[in-house]
Order: C-alpha cells, then sequence, then structure tokens
C-alpha cells in the first residue's frame, strides 16, 4: 500500500492536481452551474487527489471535472472509441465507467485513500492500451 500523503505528485499529475484546485473554488457553492448542482465538498476534492496520487506511474493523469451531482469526474480519453471515466465522491466509493472499441461496461470499487482498486486500474489499463 502507498503512503499518497507523501508521494510527490509526478508531473503529468501537477495539471490535473491543478484542474481540482479549480473545481475547489468554482464550484464550492450551490447551484455552481446555474442549474441546481450541488457543491463540491472538500472531501470530494480530497478523494480525487488521493486517486490522483495513487495511480501507477505509468498511467497518465486524468482530466478533472465537476460533476452536478457533487462529485468529481476523472477522465482518460485516449480517442473517440477508448475512455474511461471515474466518479469520486466523498465517500469511499467510485464509479467507473469504460468504452473499448466495442467492448463497453460500468462498475463500482471501494476506495481506500490509498491505492486503485485493482479493478478499476485493470480496465483503465485496457482502455489505455497497456
Amino acid at each position: 500500500m502507498t503512503d499518497t500523503a507523501n508521494k510527490l505528485p509526478c508531473p503529468s499529475s501537477v495539471e490535473a492536481l491543478s484542474q481540482l484546485q479549480d473545481i475547489a473554488c468554482e464550484c464550492s457553492a450551490p447551484d455552481w452551474n446555474g442549474e441546481d448542482a450541488l457543491p463540491v465538498g472538500s472531501a470530494a476534492i480530497q478523494n480525487a487527489k488521493d486517486f490522483i496520487r495513487a495511480l501507477p506511474e505509468d498511467v497518465p493523469a486524468p482530466e478533472c471535472a465537476p460533476e452536478p451531482d457533487g462529485a468529481v469526474c476523472l477522465d482518460w480519453l485516449p480517442s473517440r472509441r477508448h475512455t474511461f471515466s471515474l466518479s469520486v465522491s466523498g465517500g469511499n466509493r467510485v464509479a467507473y465507467a469504460w468504452l473499448n472499441g466495442a467492448e463497453q461496461g460500468h462498475g463500482t470499487a471501494h476506495f481506500d485513500g490509498s491505492s486503485v482498486p485493482e479493478c478499476a486500474l485493470a480496465k483503465l489499463r485496457l482502455v489505455l492500451g497497456h
């Protein structure tokens, strides 16, 4: 198990962590999108940061976006037909979905704050072509 609190972000993660900081500033109030969105809370931001820091070094950092339900979406979009999206909230569960050519699916997993769930990582690696 990796201690994500002491792990320095790899260069590709710096942009994603910066995106999370922007989300924390811009989406912390109710109705941040003008369509009754819930605020993105500090726990969701922290879990997203921990998830990014827990990624193996050979996995690129995701693009980050706020979700109207108060969660944070982490996206890997290598092409139109190969995508992986993961939703991180303030709890210990993550939801993910993938498209890998003709194969697609979704799932949920427990995130302990320090290691990427193996089931999600396997699908992410599949999408990335690892």
